[in-house]
């Protein structure tokens, strides 16, 4: 198990946060932690094989809690059903793929956060700047490439 949130049992991590310790909290928290960017519907799909039984709404007012106490982030790629991550609070952004939807995290390219100064704030108090960088990944350059062989007609 990858565990992304330290040293701390998932129990104690819960209670940290002023959150009941429940069944569906602990299989989600443990599902986030596992790593990856990842759709309420594979995240229902992983707790439904640990729990047997969870509605989606369940999962998606576990995973507001989660995302509320600083446990998950939810990320929305435009074009894409938001996402839910376990790294959260360390203003990174994210690298998307314009072919497959694959996405990487990539670290703040200036340090502190928000890691950007707007032109103007409007009186907000700034605390992160979410940042998404739009490409192909590996595997899609080489089928774009692939698909631009001299035999392909144009």
């Amino acid at each position: 198990m990858v565990f992304m949130y330290g040293d701390i049992e998932p129990q104690a991590l819960l209670r940290e946060r002023g959150l009941r310790v429940t069944r569906p909290r602990l299989a989600v928290l443990d599902i986030l932690g596992q790593g990856g960017h990842l759709e309420v519907e594979e995240i229902t799909r992983q707790a439904r094989q640990r729990l047997d039984s969870v509605s989606t709404q369940a999962v998606y007012d576990v995973l507001g809690a989660l995302a509320r106490a600083g446990l998950a982030r939810r990320i929305e790629p435009a074009g894409s059903p938001a996402r839910y991550e376990a790294r959260s609070g360390d203003n990174h952004h994210h690298i998307v793929c314009r072919g497959c939807g694959a996405i990487a995290d990539v670290d703040c390219a200036t340090g502190s956060a928000p890691c950007l100064d707007p032109s103007q704030t409007h009186g907000f108090a700034l605390d992160e700047a979410e940042v998404t960088y739009w490409g192909l990944c590996p595997s899609c350059q080489r089928l774009a490439a692939e698909d631009r062989t001299p035999d392909t007609p144009a």
